[in-house]
């Protein structure tokens, strides 16, 4: 099969396209072939080498962890899904989404609706599922505001919507060019930049980080108020915050998938890419450019 990762931990010119065997599905686990699969900016720290006390690959290795298809094997052990269904999901460990086919956890799969598309389906499992955690460790109510930090991707513009349909208050802290995204989902601009605490006037009951560094830091000092980083967890250790506990089940994405069937997470697709295009597609995300998620489209 084709695939797309890299040979050597460093910048993207380690990535290249891999022609990899397809590997038959163990206990609990499902081989699918591939339909989209998204793209995060975990992808481009994984490469360079950012997560190695975290991830655990081997190289060469697969980029990408969250991935839509088919079924197309089962392995022992796994109720509940058969060959043919149409699913999403987290690949499982050692294994890539940027690929013709990929291994799930069965445990960590969903069903597709059918009123959901695959390229949709492929931003939940990682994307808005982190926003789904990070909100829930915070423990907000309605009337209390939140403060994102890079709000204008894929995760911050799923805690903006999700927050919001709880009735939490929503500073949304990214550049100027997605204030007007970040405004028709409910939320409050804050333009970021060195001084960007300057412009939040009003008290903040919880903080979900994406960006970390001098902007977490800032936001720290400024509110005093509760943390859950996906960016910098050990820099919001010094606060007392903490990364986001990951739920990545069949319920939590199956939760998620309602939520988009209702209207409640309408998650934005800024750019497609098919995948002998995948370099361009994980460029776009390192950069900074995404407004809201990309995603590479296998078949």
């Amino acid at each position: 099969m084709i695939a797309y990762g890299f040979d050597e931990y460093g910048g993207p010119d380690t990535e290249t396209f891999l022609d990899l065997p397809v590997t038959e599905p163990g206990s609990g686990q499902l081989l699918v072939a591939v339909h989209a699969a998204g793209v995060n900016p975990a992808d481009w720290k994984v490469r360079a080498g950012n997560r190695k006390d975290t991830v655990q690959i081997t190289l060469p290795a697969v980029l990408g962890r969250e991935v839509s298809g088919t079924v197309v094997g089962v392995g022992s052990g796994v109720e509940g899904f058969s060959v043919g269904d149409e699913v999403f999901g987290a690949t499982a460990s050692g294994h890539g989404g940027y690929a013709q086919y990929t291994l799930l956890n069965a445990a960590g799969t969903a069903h597709k609706p059918e009123a959901v598309s695959w390229s949709v389906a492929a931003t939940l499992p990682v994307a808005a599922g982190t926003a789904f955690d990070a909100l829930r460790g915070l423990a907000l109510t309605a009337g209390n505001t939140v403060l994102v930090l890079g709000a204008g991707g894929g995760v911050g513009s799923s805690v903006l919507q999700l927050a919001r349909a709880d009735g939490i208050d929503v500073l949304g802290v990214a550049s100027s060019g997605k204030r007007e995204w970040i405004e028709s989902l409910g939320a409050e601009f804050v333009e970021s930049g060195p001084e960007y605490v300057g412009s939040i006037s009003r008290p903040v009951h919880g903080i979900v980080d994406l960006v970390g560094g001098d902007t977490l830091r800032a936001a720290a000092v400024k509110t005093g108020a509760p943390i859950v980083s996906v960016a910098d967890p050990v820099l919001a250790a010094q606060w007392g915050g903490s990364g986001a506990v990951r739920e990545r089940t069949t319920a939590a994405f199956t939760r998620l998938a309602d939520l988009v069937v209702t209207g409640v997470l309408r998650p934005r697709i800024d750019h497609t890419f098919p995948l002998d295009r995948a370099g361009e597609a994980l460029a776009l995300v390192e950069n900074g450019h995404a407004l809201g998620k990309v995603v590479i489209e296998v078949r």
